[in-house]
């Protein structure tokens, strides 16, 4: 039912990308706001699934009519509501009413996505560049560390090759005990497998771009990485059954749920399976760098979410405050202590979060290999013709040259 005029300006409306540990962060940060600056208002929080909370904030205007004050954004997405005029510039505040230690408290990795120009589209909330994310008990477990010795001739450790990977879910794979090798976020929605792909090019050499800003699908690495992924997505010996209905949360949640032994998904995901109480995995995880091809080397991808304030918001002064107020050390941490990944880097080396989560100082390490998305009007475009050409490289038997050449042709 939609609100009054009256009940609007009387409630102050988040629309959130659905998990859980963003809902309990964001709610905890705003009582501690609002036990602060005593607005008065209400909190409405929508938690969205990703193509839901995409068609809320751009197909439906959502964030020019005044629907929401603030809005969970992709890094993906900066360059579109810069196109469509659609978020509040928060240069001129940032500069004038800092939070403390802005910008040296931040990773410059952690400050570039949202700079459009000269302007600044929303500020960072959820970090976690991809990672390999492992059962640690698995791989230090005798029996098998002496099985697999037995096999293979040398020492269970974590794969740094794509090979050796595929070698590993295979090991592990016991689909009658429930336990899968590895698993994929496949479901497509013009995320979850075109960061895979963008991966398994990156790593083996290749690029989505050549000199010229031109895009160029018909390439030996290109034809490495579709295929390596048509081989592993299609290997019942390897990967969990239901790849083309997971994202990356329901991913996630496969391996917290101990049915994965290991995956490449975000941080994030790595760390709530380590901390939370629900878990079956919990205590029992850690990461490693993501595999490299023979010809490439190891690299994480950076795509992280922003708090935006939509331009039809109804209070752009509390809106900013609450900004400020969640980018402090404090609620940073709450951040990360509710489940999601904190921004600042006084965070990632604070000693109470890393007695929890013994390998949270890696995010340090991790961006210093990570790529991040091309920032290009375009790039909506460019997603979903990525997500066709793999979703069609999994679903379909048409050789990979072809597919890459119709995507080439733009025939896909």
């Amino acid at each position: 039912m939609a609100q009054t005029s009256a009940e609007r300006k009387r409630s102050f409306r988040i629309a959130v990308r659905k998990y859980a540990a963003f809902e309990s962060g964001i709610q905890s940060q705003w009582e501690s706001f609002e036990a602060e600056y005593n607005t008065g208002l209400k909190l409405e929080i929508a938690s969205l699934d990703l193509s839901y909370l995409q068609e809320t904030l751009f197909t439906s205007g959502g964030m020019a009519n005044g629907d929401w004050d603030i809005a969970f954004v992709n890094t993906d997405w900066a360059s579109a509501i810069e196109n469509q005029g659609i978020a509040m510039d928060l240069a001129p505040l940032l500069s004038t009413d800092p939070p403390p230690d802005w910008p040296e408290g931040w990773s410059p990795s952690l400050r570039r996505l949202q700079h459009v120009g000269k302007k600044v589209l929303g500020i960072p909330y959820h970090d976690g560049p991809e990672c390999m994310i492992l059962r640690r008990d698995l791989f230090e477990d005798d029996v098998i560390r002496r099985t697999f010795k037995s096999q293979f001739e040398r020492e269970l450790e974590p794969p740094s090759t794509w090979s050796e990977f595929r070698q590993l879910a295979r090991f592990f794979h016991q689909p009658d005990k429930n336990l899968y090798g590895t698993g994929f976020a496949a479901y497509p929605d013009g995320h979850n497998t075109v960061y895979d792909f963008l991966l398994q090019l990156w790593t083996r050499g290749g690029e989505l771009i050549d000199a010229e800003g031109n895009l160029q699908f018909c390439t030996r690495e290109a034809e490495e990485a579709l295929s390596f992924y048509r081989e592993i997505l299609t290997d019942d010996s390897a990967v969990h059954p239901l790849c083309s209905e997971l994202d990356s949360v329901r991913l996630g949640e496969r391996f917290a749920a101990g049915e994965l032994a290991m995956v490449i998904n975000w941080f994030g995901f790595a760390t709530a399976a380590h901390t939370s109480e629900d878990s079956r995995v919990r205590d029992r995880v850690a990461i490693a760098p993501i595999p490299s091809g023979s010809s490439g080397r190891s690299t994480s991808l950076n795509v992280y979410w922003l708090l935006s304030v939509p331009s039809g918001t109804v209070h752009p002064d509390v809106a900013w405050k609450f900004l400020r107020h969640v980018m402090t050390p404090e609620m940073d941490r709450v951040t990360t202590l509710s489940g999601a990944i904190g921004c600042r880097m006084s965070t990632w080396n604070d000693s109470e979060v890393n007695s929890r989560i013994p390998f949270y100082h890696r995010l340090a390490v991790l961006h210093e290999t990570a790529r991040e998305i091309p920032m290009r009007n375009d790039w909506d475009q460019i997603a979903h013709k990525i997500d066709r050409l793999v979703t069609s490289a999994i679903t379909t038997r048409i050789p990979i040259r072809q597919l890459l050449e119709s995507a080439q042709r733009a025939e896909l």
